[in-house]
């Protein structure tokens, strides 16, 4: 026998033309390589792209950086875009990716010059739970944020129920983006 909300949920998703799972689906694919730069640093008026191959240096050198955090993932390389108005550098806008729960979030992290974060967009992301973590309000979060920030939920970083593990992935693939930033251009820093 079934029960009502069983029942009410089964014509729902009958009139909307629905699986009963699509109902539930957060997965997705938000952004392309393309339009990444523009989510994090949109009054940019131009965008070089840069592969960078992660070198086993290149790790070290962003572990150093990272100190006790260890990355789900390295990436086989790093795609960055340099964000300029006009003659004026923004920052860059590095893609990353981190495992969520058991499979992996690409997001892009625009890092202006200071080494703090402009934005963080979520471009695809692959688990049927914990989408939340692509809308604007909790992704607000790691703006103006740097390599000191824990960027932890619980910490400085609201969590969203249901999707910790997410939460700290998208903390995690920040911070790497931020060690990278730092690694490789020292000198806009200051440093």
């Amino acid at each position: 026998m079934l029960s009502r909300r069983t029942f009410a949920l089964g014509l729902m998703t009958q009139a909307a033309g629905l699986l009963p799972g699509e109902l539930y689906a957060q997965e997705g694919r938000f952004l392309t390589e393309a339009t990444a730069p523009a989510a994090v640093f949109p009054q940019a008026t131009a965008f070089a792209r840069t592969v960078v191959p992660s070198t086993p240096e290149l790790r070290a050198q962003m572990q150093t950086q990272l100190g006790t955090l260890r990355p789900s993932l390295w990436e086989v390389e790093y795609i960055i875009f340099t964000a300029k108005q006009r003659e004026m550098l923004l920052g860059y806008g590095v893609i990353v990716e981190e495992i969520g729960k058991s499979l992996p979030i690409t997001f892009i992290v625009g890092v202006r010059p200071d080494g703090k974060v402009a934005e963080v967009a979520v471009m695809a992301y692959r688990e049927p739970y914990g989408g939340e973590v692509r809308y604007p309000r909790f992704l607000a979060q790691y703006a103006g944020k740097t390599l000191r920030d824990p960027l932890l939920p619980y910490r400085d970083i609201h969590n969203i129920t249901g999707a910790t593990l997410s939460c700290q992935s998208i903390g995690q693939g920040v911070r790497k983006a931020l060690a990278l930033v730092h690694v490789l251009f020292p000198k806009e820093r200051g440093s």
